[in-house]
Order: C-alpha cells, then sequence, then structure tokens
C-alpha cells in the first residue's frame, strides 16, 4: 500500500474540518456545564448526611443486590416552601427590572457606538470593554464609596445644595439596581453594538427621501432589524442577574431575598447541600426556558428566511 492510500484510508476515521469545529464547543459544554450539572442533580437527589461530603451515594450494593435510592423530597421542598418561591420571584423581578434599565441605557449607547466614526467607535468600545480588565469583586466594592451616605455622589450633591440631607443609596434596592446595571451594561451593549453596526444605513437614507421622520424611521426600520440583538442581549443580562450573590450582599438591603443568598445559606451555613443543589437545578430550568423560546424564535425566523 502506497502512502497516499495509507493516507486516504486513516482520513476516513478523522473527524471533518466541520466536525471539528462543532465539536470542540461541544465538548467544552460537555465538560464544563453538563458534567458539573449532572453531579449537582445526583446531589439534589441523594439525603443529607452529617458526613464528608454531607450526603449519601445513591446507589448501594448489598448481598449481591443493587440498590438505587433516589430522594425528591428535597424538590418538593423548593415548590412547597414560601422562603424559596418567594426568592424565585424576587429574583425574577430583579433580574427583569436590571434587563430594562440596561435595556434603556444600552440601546442609545450601542447606537451612538454603532453610528460613530471608525476611530471614535473603537475608543468607545474601549471604554466598554475597558472594565473588564479590573477584577469584578473590585469593581463592585468601588460603589461603596460612590453609594455611602459619605460618599462622593452624595458629596457632590450636599455641596450643589440639590439635597440637605444625604440620600439613602447603599444597602437598599437602589444600590443593589445600580451595581446590577453598571456590572451587566456591557453584556447588552456589545451584542446589540453587533448588530446596528451592520444595519444597511441605505433604508434610513431611503425612508428620509420618502419623507419619514427620525422616529418614524427608528420605529419601522432601526428597531424591527436589531430586534435580535436586543433579545440576545437582554438574555445575558437577565439570566446571570437571577442567580446573583455577591452585587445583593454588597451593595443591597441585608434583607433583600435573592435565589443566589438562599443557596449560599443552604451549603455554606446550613450545610444542607442536597436542598441547595435541588434550588440549583430549579433555577437552571427555569432559565433554559426563555434560551429554548429564543432558539425556537430564531429557527422559525431561518425557515422563513
Amino acid at each position: 500500500m502506497n502512502q497516499a492510500a495509507l493516507v486516504q484510508r486513516l482520513g476516513r476515521f478523522l473527524p471533518s474540518g466541520r466536525s471539528l469545529v462543532i465539536g470542540i464547543p461541544f465538548g467544552f459544554l460537555t465538560l464544563f456545564f453538563l458534567v458539573p450539572f449532572l453531579v449537582v442533580l445526583k446531589i439534589s437527589l441523594s439525603d443529607q448526611e452529617f458526613s464528608i461530603p454531607p450526603y449519601s451515594d445513591l446507589t448501594s450494593v448489598e448481598d449481591f443486590t443493587l440498590s438505587i435510592r433516589l430522594n425528591f423530597e428535597h424538590y418538593r421542598t423548593i415548590f412547597t416552601d414560601n422562603l424559596y418561591l418567594l426568592s424565585y420571584l424576587s429574583s425574577l423581578k430583579v433580574a427583569a427590572l436590571n434587563t430594562l434599565i440596561c435595556l434603556l441605557i444600552g440601546y442609545p449607547t450601542a447606537y451612538l457606538i454603532a453610528r460613530a466614526s471608525p476611530r471614535n467607535r473603537n475608543l468607545l468600545l474601549m471604554a466598554i470593554i475597558l472594565p473588564f480588565w479590573t477584577s469584578y469583586l473590585i469593581r463592585v466594592y468601588a460603589w461603596i464609596g460612590l453609594l455611602k451616605d459619605q460618599g462622593l455622589i452624595n458629596q457632590v450633591l450636599l455641596w450643589t445644595g440639590l439635597v440637605d440631607t444625604p440620600l439613602r443609596l447603599y444597602r437598599n434596592d437602589i444600590g443593589l439596581h445600580v451595581g446590577l446595571a453598571y456590572s451587566y451594561l456591557p453584556y447588552l451593549i456589545l451584542p446589540l453594538y453587533a448588530h446596528l453596526v451592520k444595519m444597511d444605513t441605505r433604508l434610513l437614507e431611503a425612508a428620509h427621501d420618502l419623507g419619514a421622520k427620525a422616529w418614524e424611521s427608528f420605529l419601522t426600520i432601526t428597531l424591527p432589524l436589531s430586534t435580535r440583538g436586543i433579545v440576545a442581549g437582554s438574555l445575558l443580562v437577565f439570566i446571570p442577574s437571577v442567580g446573583e450573590y455577591v452585587i445583593p450582599e454588597i451593595l443591597g438591603s441585608s434583607d433583600s431575598m435573592m435565589i443566589g443568598r438562599v443557596m449560599w445559606d443552604d451549603f455554606f451555613n446550613n450545610t444542607d447541600w442536597p436542598v441547595a443543589s435541588a434550588a440549583t437545578c430549579v433555577m437552571v430550568l427555569l432559565l433554559l426556558l426563555p434560551m429554548a423560546w429564543f432558539q425556537t424564535v430564531q429557527n422559525k425566523e431561518l425557515k422563513r428566511a
């Protein structure tokens, strides 16, 4: 067998370039998302024990008999205990409001960057990306110095005479939403900018030539063409906001009910890993619903195209 025939025969057993490109992200998601999720799912179906680790095995062998014990009691607790139900509802409400705030600030910002000159566009994009070069925790802590009663914002307001007493901006819902909006705003701006910068501006010029006003062009051309960017950016903001723990702990009220805090308490204070894992699984499934909806809508649009 000559060398060319050998290479051709071996090539049949090697993955194609397309399979390799798809396989790398698929393997990454399997290794770092699916496998950890299956481990958490396994813990959620076990019993709590005072041991290391603090949960029982799902299987046991006795007298050559394999027994599998799945405990669904933790899921019943999740759906019947008001603490978890109220925490989920509160987290969804906070995440939805944060998404709306980011959308109101992020859309004009993304539009401004997309319509700027190439040189200014790069500078503006750098201004959006630059905070990522600093630690997320340090950036959140920095807001304490700005929001507290003796912070920079209150000092400026008092100095200008706009207020007589310091405003309560720290350790309440205002501080929570300021921290969330600041931290997740780039996740909305960047995908939205990617859609707006590709938009054909000749459509706007044609609408202007036909007598359409600026707001009519925006509502009939710009907004519909940027819908995918709005949805993608909103999901990138909404999903991590639901399970956020650090910002509510540092900037939010001490009695705010976020599911991230509840899971932290179950994991590290109560050492009840099965219930915390059940709460995690329910949260993941809850967050998969909007992603599945978005994927369904995208598939329908591709079929129409």
